[in-house]
């Protein structure tokens, strides 16, 4: 700033101390004839201002480029210290948080109660994986899967059939599904989890988890195992 400049206060005593006495002096000069010596003190005056004024702008100049610079510095701090996420880091996390579209491009209609939860979960589930679905309601869920071919002993709370005929009944993982699709046994028509157990897609209660088979429906309505799953982290 320039009030910091000891040089500033210098110029300005010797600015008032011209004005204060020189002007005095020329009071004392008013009686003096001819008008020539009243121009003298006068004249002093303007001598020593002048040079009491170069010498406070030339503070004033040495002064503005330090404030100058010190607000390019202020400017540079605060443009390094605020430095935004890069977009690569946002991508990267929504990567890592999203389910893998093993199911992308197949359809399935979902047969279920219009009030059961964990069925509504598992459609959830289905779709983050890529499955397109259309759910159904119908008032007799038991003809629904006499239909469809569903063993008792494998039944669940909902059946899903896709668009090419082949029945998942219950809450199967999406990686099952997929992987029987890639490659469907010549006798099967599907897979099955029986019942509702805990820890499966759908039905997730605080961590827990209770191991369970995924059972293969055949076509001659016989079941067999088609994989056992020990825990939460094998459905992934």
């Amino acid at each position: 700033m320039l009030y910091d400049n000891p040089f500033y206060f210098i110029c300005l005593f010797l600015l008032v101390f011209s004005y204060l006495f020189l002007n005095d002096d020329a009071k004392n000069y008013a009686d003096c004839y001819p008008k020539e010596c009243l121009m003298q003190p006068r004249m002093t005056l303007i001598a020593l201002l002048l040079p009491t004024a170069t010498l406070l702008s030339a503070c004033n100049q040495n002064e503005t480029p330090k404030t100058i610079q010190n607000m390019a510095n202020s400017e540079n701090v605060t443009e390094t210290t605020v430095t935004p996420a890069p977009d690569d880091d946002i991508i990267m996390s929504a990567d890592t948080n999203q389910a893998p579209q093993d199911l992308a491009g197949l359809s399935a209609i979902v047969y279920k109660d219009a009030n059961c939860g964990c069925c509504e979960q598992w459609v959830a589930y289905a779709g983050e994986h890529g499955m397109k679905t259309t759910v159904q309601h119908p008032a007799n869920m038991a003809l629904t899967k006499d239909k469809y071919g569903v063993p008792v002993e494998a039944r669940s709370c909902h059946t899903a059939v896709t668009s090419g005929g082949y029945v998942f009944e219950g809450h199967v993982p999406a990686k099952y599904v997929a992987q029987f699709l890639k490659n469907p046994p010549s006798e099967a028509k599907g897979l099955a989890v029986a019942g509702m157990p805990l820890g499966s897609p759908g039905m997730e209660f605080e961590n827990k988890f209770d191991p369970y088979d995924v059972l293969q429906i055949n076509k001659d309505g016989t079941t067999q195992v088609y994989v056992h799953v020990d825990s939460a982290s094998q459905q992934i």
